[in-house]
C-alpha cells in the first residue's frame, strides 16, 4: 500500500518502522555504514569483515576462497551469486532491495535472475553519465559551466596545440580522457616531453582540453528526487600524499569543514549542482551522485568538475553532518525515489537550512593505501573501532564500535580495517579508512595530527615478506 508522507517527521517515522529489507552490498560496508541507525531493517553484505562478525548487521560468507578480483564489481557479482549470502536473504524474508556502488550490466542481470530489486538507476544511464565528455556537455546545456574547454581529439602534440589554440586555452594544458578516477586518466601537458610521456593514453580517445587554473577543488554529494535536487555540504579532497597513497593524484581523503567554500562561492556552487541535477533528471536520474566543483583562484569564478553519478567515498562525510541529524541522511531520499511511497518535501527549504548547518560541522577522513612497492603477507592489522590519540603522539585501541557516529573530539577516531590478517599487503592495497572530528590537512599539508593518526594506524601492521609473492591487482573499494 503506497504511503503518503508529509514532512520530515514523517519520513524520519517511516524509515524507523521500516519493514522492507535493504541491503547494502559492498567488499566492505564503509560508504553507508551508519545508515541502519536510521533506517530499520538494513543490512550490509560485504566480502572483506572488518569486525569478524561482531558487528549485528553485517553479514559476510564463511566460506571465502581466494580470488584476485580485479573491480569492485567483480566482488559484488560473486556476493549476489553465493549459495551462503541468497540463503542469508531468503531467511530474512521479503523481496530483497539492493544498494551497492559497484555494478554492471552482469549486476542487474543477477538481480532480475534472483528477483531482487536493485534500487538504482540503470548501469547504461550511469555509464553514459559516468563519461567527462558527456558532464561537460549536460552542464553547459543546464547554465552549469566547466573551467574553459574543448571538446576533440589529438594524434600529436602539434594537433593538441592547435585544438588549444582554436578555443583560446594557451599552452599550459589539463587534458582528460572521457572515463577513470582517482586522477589516473587526468594529464597535465605544458611541452612536448609531457605529451611524449602520456600519448599512449591519450591518441585515440575523445578529449577535454582544458586551461590550467590555479583552483581550489571541492566536491558535494547531492541527490536528484522527483522534487527536486537536495545539496549536501562541501568538502575539500586529500590528494596524492604520498604518506596514503601511491598514486600522484590519487584521492585519499575528505575534509569537510565551513571554509571549504566561501558563503558567495557555495551559493553558486549549490546553483550548479542544482541545475546540473535538475538537467539529470531529465536524463532519466534519480537519487545519489557526488560533484566535484573548481573555483579559479584568480577569477574566483566557480566550475563545474567531475561527476560520478553512484554513491562515492565522501558518503561517509555527508551522513554524519549537522544537516543529517537536523532531518535525516542525505541517502534517505534516495530510497524514497524507489519505495513505495508518496512524499512531500521543500526542497528549497532543506537546501536553506543544511547551507546554515554546515556552518558548524567539522570532520574528516583518511583513506589509507598501502604505498611501498612490495607485497607482504599481514600478520596483525589494527582492531576496527575506535581508537584515541595520547599526549606524546601515540595512538591506543579504546574499544569495540559500529560505526563512527559517536566519534565526538579531534583526539578520537573510529578507523575501518579492510583487509586483516591473512590477506595481503601490497602497493595500492586499501588498509582502511579512518574518520575523525577536526580537520586533515592545511593549505601548507598534513596537519600534525593527521601523521600521528597515520604512523599510529602503521604502526599497529605486522606483516612478512614473502619468497614468492602472488599476483595482485590494486582495487579501489571506497571510491
Amino acid at each position: 500500500m503506497n504511503q503518503k508522507l508529509n514532512g520530515i517527521a514523517e519520513i524520519r517515522t517511516f524509515f524507523r518502522t521500516n519493514t522492507q529489507p535493504i541491503y547494502f552490498f559492498g567488499p566492505t560496508a564503509f560508504n553507508l555504514l551508519g545508515i541502519d541507525r536510521w533506517v530499520r531493517n538494513f543490512q550490509y553484505v560485504v566480502y572483506y569483515d572488518s569486525w569478524d562478525g561482531a558487528h549485528p548487521r553485517v553479514f559476510a560468507p564463511k566460506e571465502r576462497p581466494y580470488v584476485e578480483f580485479e573491480s569492485g564489481e567483480e566482488i559484488n557479482n560473486y556476493l549476489l551469486r553465493d549459495p551462503e549470502v541468497q540463503a542469508y536473504l531468503r531467511k530474512r524474508g521479503g523481496t530483497p532491495m539492493i544498494v551497492m556502488v559497484f555494478f554492471d550490466s552482469e549486476t542487474e542481470d543477477i538481480c532480475r535472475e534472483l528477483g531482487y530489486q536493485l534500487i538504482l538507476p540503470s548501469d547504461e544511464l550511469r555509464r553514459r553519465l559516468d563519461s567527462k565528455i558527456v558532464t561537460t556537455q549536460l552542464g553547459n546545456e543546464a547554465g552549469a559551466p566547466s573551467v574553459p574547454n574543448v571538446i576533440g581529439t589529438a594524434s600529436s602534440w602539434k594537433s593538441l596545440k592547435e585544438l588549444a589554440a582554436s578555443a583560446g586555452l594557451g599552452r599550459d594544458l589539463v587534458v582528460q580522457t572521457p572515463y577513470g578516477d582517482s586522477g589516473k586518466t587526468t594529464f597535465f601537458l605544458a611541452r612536448k616531453k609531457d605529451w611524449d610521456k602520456h600519448a599512449a593514453d591519450i591518441i585515440g580517445e575523445q578529449l577535454k582540453v582544458m586551461k590550467r587554473i590555479d583552483n581550489k577543488a571541492a566536491a558535494v554529494e547531492a541527490c536528484i528526487t522527483r522534487h527536486g535536487t537536495i545539496v549536501g555540504p562541501f568538502m575539500t579532497d586529500l590528494t596524492g600524499y604520498p604518506e596514503l597513497t601511491p598514486y600522484k593524484g590519487g584521492w585519499c581523503g575528505n575534509d569537510l569543514f565551513p571554509e571549504a567554500l566561501t558563503v558567495e562561492q557555495r551559493a553558486l556552487a549549490i546553483e550548479h549542482v542544482q541545475r546540473l541535477g535538475d538537467r539529470l533528471a531529465v536524463e532519466g536520474y534519480l537519487g545519489f551522485l557526488e560533484i566535484d566543483v573548481l573555483v579559479d583562484l584568480a577569477t574566483d569564478e566557480v566550475y563545474l568538475g567531475e561527476l560520478n553519478p553512484r554513491i562515492s567515498g565522501a558518503s561517509s562525510m555527508t551522513n554524519v553532518t549537522a544537516g543529517a541529524y537536523a532531518d535525516v541522511p542525505l541517502f534517505l531520499f534516495h530510497l524514497l525515489e524507489f519505495m513505495d511511497a508518496d512524499y512531500t518535501i521543500d526542497v528549497a527549504e532543506i537546501n536553506e537550512r543544511w547551507r546554515d548547518l554546515a556552518a558548524v560541522d567539522v570532520w574528516a577522513q583518511l583513506i589509507m593505501k598501502e604505498p611501498t612497492d612490495r607485497v607482504e603477507r599481514i600478520i596483525e592489522a589494527p582492531r576496527t573501532g575506535t581508537w584515541h590519540l595520547t599526549e606524546d603522539g601515540g595512538l591506543v585501541f579504546a574499544g569495540a564500535a559500529n560505526d563512527w557516529h559517536d566519534v565526538t573530539h579531534e583526539d578520537e577516531a573510529f578507523y575501518l580495517r579492510v583487509y586483516g590478517p591473512g590477506d595481503y599487503r601490497f602497493k595500492g592495497a586499501d588498509l582502511g579508512i579512518l574518520v575523525t572530528k577536526g580537520r586533515m590537512q592545511t593549505p601548507d599539508g598534513l596537519t600534525n595530527r593527521s601523521r600521528h593518526y597515520i604512523n599510529g594506524i602503521r604502526g599497529h601492521y605486522l606483516s612478512e615478506l614473502l619468497p614468492e609473492a602472488p599476483t595482485v591487482t590494486p582495487v579501489s573499494y571506497v571510491k
